[in-house]
Formats: C-alpha cells, sequence, structure tokens
C-alpha cells in the first residue's frame, strides 16, 4: 500500500475520487453552507428539492399578501388603529366608555354632587352609585333623571337604564352585647 498523505499535502485527483471521507460526521448546514444550500434549491427551481444532502430541511413555500409598493397589513400602523382593531376585537367599547365615565364622575353630575357620591358598578344597564349619607342618596334619587339622561349622551342612548342610588355603609347592631333581639335598630340616619 503506497504511504498515505497527510492532511497538509495535497492529495492527487485520481486518489480523491476513491478514498472515504476521513470525518465522516454528521454536519448541519449554517452559515455559508446553509446559504449554498438555499441557492442550489433556488437554482433547482419550484418544487425540486436540491440531491446534495440527504437530510436537508423541508422548503417552505410563501405566499405574499400582496405584491407591490401599495399598503397592506404588513405595514406599520399607528397605534390608534391597532388599539381600535383590539378594542372592537375584543368587545371592549361599552367598557371602555363607562369606566371613562367613572374616571369623569365629578365633570358629569358637578362638585359638589361628585364629592358626596361615588359609582360603584355598572352591569345589564344599571349603575349602582353610593352615596356618603342618606341626605345625599335622597339628593341623588332626586337628580336622577338628569344624571340618566348625560349619561346616556355620553355613552349612547339606553346603555343606562337605571340609576341605583344607595346609602353609605352602616354599622350593624345584630351581634355585640348591646344588641337586643327583637330591636329596631337605631334611629339616627348618620348623615
Amino acid at each position: 500500500m503506497p504511504d498515505e498523505p497527510t492532511s497538509d499535502e495535497p492529495i492527487p485527483s485520481d486518489e480523491a475520487a476513491h478514498r472515504p471521507d476521513p470525518t465522516p460526521t454528521e454536519h448541519q448546514p449554517d452559515g455559508l453552507e446553509l446559504a449554498r444550500a438555499a441557492a442550489k434549491a433556488a437554482a433547482a427551481g419550484p418544487g425540486r428539492a436540491p440531491k446534495s444532502r440527504s437530510r436537508q430541511q423541508p422548503r417552505r413555500r410563501t405566499t405574499p399578501k400582496s405584491a407591490g409598493a401599495h399598503p397592506d397589513d404588513r405595514d406599520p400602523q399607528l397605534l390608534e388603529a391597532g388599539m381600535e382593531r383590539l378594542i372592537a376585537s375584543r368587545g371592549w367599547e361599552l367598557d371602555l366608555k363607562v369606566q371613562g365615565v367613572f374616571g369623569r364622575w365629578a365633570e358629569l353630575v358637578g362638585d359638589e354632587v361628585a364629592t358626596h357620591s361615588v359609582p360603584e358598578s355598572f352591569a345589564d344597564g344599571r349603575l349602582v352609585v353610593r352615596t356618603h349619607s342618606t341626605a345625599w342618596a335622597t339628593q341623588l334619587k332626586l337628580l336622577a333623571p338628569s344624571i340618566l339622561k348625560r349619561l346616556n349622551t355620553e355613552l349612547g342612548h339606553g346603555t343606562v337604564t337605571v340609576i341605583e342610588v344607595v346609602g353609605p355603609h352602616l354599622p350593624t347592631w345584630k351581634k355585640g352585647r348591646l344588641s337586643s333581639r327583637d330591636g329596631r335598630g337605631p334611629r339616627d340616619t348618620y348623615g
């Protein structure tokens, strides 16, 4: 057997054709080799895979949504337009309007009424407003039709159907050493 050339010596062309690859390790294409494989695939034409590698990654065909310089959904969008699409797709329009009303309560009902009342919840057309005293609960019940009209102007006709005015959270005398079983409770309105 003739002497094998070392890796530094050039291999004659007739020997190189019959000699096995000295490093038969599996090689993943990356960098320059990946670019060469992509170029071979492009040169082979559509639908044909290059014949050089048996374990090449599958080829993915992508079709653009549109061609040309016309704007489409892939272009950068303004934040406002994106937020409007998100709100509409999730059905958050009414919730955001109601929360806006809660945030602008003083502007809608006036500063004096707003200092003594707080909107608590909104569900199924019913707005619950809690007052700080029973006197303000009575006053707000008298103002409810005008407040209802103003809220429907802001939110859309028929959004708020009823304003339920509730008084302050009061202590209870149901328990404790000074409670009576059949008593009628305190005679004070705390207001």
